[in-house]
């Protein structure tokens, strides 16, 4: 049967001489499709079926077979991450990163991730957007933090600062001479959590703050999460 979804090619596989299978990422889950003819030259498919497009696509639908592309209708080209060597690391990362959320948890995440990278597409800070999206994805990976106490006391008041290593936020009585962060970046990891990613227009915070949640993520995630993904390595890499 004839079937429409929306959703973000995340992998292109050859298939024989001139055509491909694709897996798009839809809010249904990641689904497997047979692109006929689609590395022809002369083929509608050619520009259409590429990573990272975001589009409608119908779709002659196969109940657990692999499905057949009918059309595709282009959604948003994304043309700005793709034309910048650093934006598109970033969504390569936040790919690689959603498809193991969706792996291990079947979480259904995808409002989410898409909204983060049309955010980024309009222009938005992509450490930040990342980061926040980072965040979110923390309780479906079974690691999510306690934004409401100190880790190792419990104590809700006097929060000095926050570690990765150790877990959370820190009271001054349990402060065993971590870094201090800046007192808005407590404030804003709590907000990174609980903000609903949609209602971003603007952001606006400094380069410290901004630098000093993203160091507690990348520690965090590294201890914690148990995921080593090759597109964060070559993200960290480019940043430095």
């Amino acid at each position: 049967m004839l079937k429409e979804i929306e959703g973000i090619i995340i992998k292109e596989t050859p298939y024989g001489e001139t055509s491909k299978i694709i897996q798009v990422y839809t809010k249904e889950g990641i689904i497997s499709l047979m692109c006929k003819g689609a590395k022809s030259l002369k083929s509608p498919y050619r520009a259409t079926t590429l990573k990272f497009t975001y589009a409608k696509f119908i779709i002659y639908y196969k109940e657990n077979k692999l499905s057949l592309l009918s059309s595709v209708d282009i959604l948003n080209s994304l043309s700005h991450i793709k034309s910048d060597i650093t934006l598109l690391s970033y969504l390569n990362y936040l790919t690689e990163l959603t498809v193991q959320v969706v792996k291990q948890t079947d979480a259904n995440i995808y409002e989410d991730y898409i909204t983060t990278i049309l955010k980024i597409e309009s222009g938005l800070d992509p450490l930040i957007m990342c980061n926040i999206l980072e965040i979110k994805y923390l309780d479906y990976l079974g690691v999510g933090l306690n934004l409401d106490a100190c880790i190792s006391c419990g104590a809700k008041a006097n929060i000095l600062t926050i570690d990765g290593d150790r877990g959370g936020y820190i009271c001054s009585k349990c402060y065993q001479n971590e870094i201090i962060v800046e007192p808005k970046t407590i404030e804003l990891l709590r907000m990174y959590y609980y903000v609903d990613i949609k209602s971003i227009t603007k952001l606006k915070i400094s380069a410290k703050v901004r630098d000093e949640i993203n160091y507690f993520l990348n520690t965090y995630y590294e201890r914690y999460t148990g995921l080593y993904l090759k597109s964060k390595d070559f993200l960290k890499k480019l940043k430095n």
